[in-house]
């Protein structure tokens, strides 16, 4: 099972390419957005994650579209940009939190003071003929 924090890194890879902002909105919701489940995902960005997929589906689709493709055709290009900043915000702050959260679970154990100097020295590089 791919994770949210996946699924987001692989929509924000799909958001960065070179073809058309709608076409990669359509590309990032269809092969990675649409599987996470909103449990998945830290509180502080479900709401707008919702609004976000909300936006993405919100339109009634003409015959042989979808609703995400009828969502994105209908929009500005500064609202397709807004979109996709949006969800690259939100993989920003997952990837923050997961950061916290890696900090906060690492032990570093440090050398007792009462160490022998020599285990402190670095051994010599040895040239290579």
């Amino acid at each position: 099972m791919v994770s949210a924090w996946e699924c987001l890194h692989f929509a924000a890879l799909e958001l960065v390419r070179s073809t058309p902002i709608k076409q990669r909105l359509v590309c990032a919701y269809n092969r990675h957005l649409a599987s996470i489940p909103e449990d998945q995902l830290p509180g502080e960005v479900r709401e707008t994650f919702g609004q976000i997929m909300r936006c993405l589906r919100g339109v009634q689709p003409l015959r042989g579209e979808d609703a995400v493709t009828a969502s994105v055709r209908k929009m500005s290009n500064q609202e397709a940009d807004d979109c996709a900043a949006l969800i690259v915000e939100i993989f920003g702050l997952m990837c923050r939190a997961n950061v916290a959260t890696s900090r906060a679970n690492t032990v570093v154990q440090f050398p007792g003071v009462d160490r022998d100097p020599v285990e402190y020295e670095t051994p010599a590089l040895v040239a290579a003929n």
